[in-house]
């Protein structure tokens, strides 16, 4: 109970960290928000981050929920979709996003997380696009990876043509998930008066109607563009590519002899 309660308990903090990491500027005050507020702290939340995906790592090893094979695999994936991300595409992610929910979907949502995680840090350090907004990418790729492999619970049991499609789908709406999540790593530091900004003391309602006039004005377009690729590319690569997925998850998964 022990050993399997462990890695729960990482992956829960995974998840505390990103709800606190995305709304805590809700919570302050006016005055102890700075525009670039991020610059600062952004470095405290990589970190954490990157403690909790070793944590995480070395606790499934000990576990034997994953060896040095599946490392290898998480490795090999996460290495792939940041070197996607130099493909010039519309949304500029679709490259990365197809291959994380992929991947997801074959191994489950414990390794859709780390794959997710790793993923953009891969890709941050091969674009060179390490700044402020790195946790917060990691985040949201994190999380696109672990609902995919909920997804997957239930799309494998899908005629394969059916399963693709259902992906797909997912990928289209995680396409603009994913903007909408990322905005809020911005959003709460420009403050004013707007119909598209928030200030202290909004309430829940004022709160999402002003950021949804904030999204539609500056991501949806664009945000459209990646998620439409981003299926496309899925309803295109998938049916081989998840395949070939599954094929490495059922030979990785651990044998256990009872004497």
């Amino acid at each position: 109970m022990t050993d399997r309660l462990r890695p729960a308990l990482v992956y829960v903090l995974v998840a505390i960290v990103g709800v606190a990491a995305f709304l805590y500027p809700f919570w302050l005050p006016a005055s102890a928000l700075p525009s670039q507020a991020h610059s600062a702290d952004a470095p405290l939340w990589t970190a954490a981050i990157c403690v909790l995906v070793v944590a995480a790592l070395a606790l499934e090893v000990r576990r034997g929920t994953m060896n040095g094979a599946t490392i290898a695999v998480l490795g090999v994936l996460a290495a792939s979709a940041g070197m996607l991300r130099l493909v010039e595409l519309p949304g500029n992610n679709a490259g990365i996003f197809f291959l994380v929910i992929l991947g997801g979907v074959a191994f489950g949502p414990r390794f859709g997380l780390l794959l997710g995680l790793t993923a953009m840090a891969a890709s941050a350090f091969i674009t060179g696009g390490i700044g402020p907004w790195l946790p917060f990418q990691m985040l949201g790729l994190g999380a696109m990876g672990a609902t995919s492999g909920v997804l997957g619970r239930w799309t494998g049991r899908l005629e394969p043509h059916v399963e693709v499609g259902v992906v797909a789908a997912f990928g289209w709406i995680w396409g603009f998930a994913y903007g909408a999540i990322l905005n809020l790593w911005s959003w709460p530091l420009f403050q004013g008066n707007g119909p598209t900004l928030w200030r202290p003391g909004l309430g829940i309602v004022d709160t999402a109607t002003h950021y949804w006039s904030y999204y539609v004005a500056t991501s949806l377009a664009w945000d459209a563009a990646g998620a439409l690729f981003n299926a496309l590319l899925i309803v295109l690569l998938g049916l081989a590519l998840l395949g070939t997925l599954r094929r490495f998850a059922h030979r990785l998964e651990p044998a256990v002899a009872f004497d």
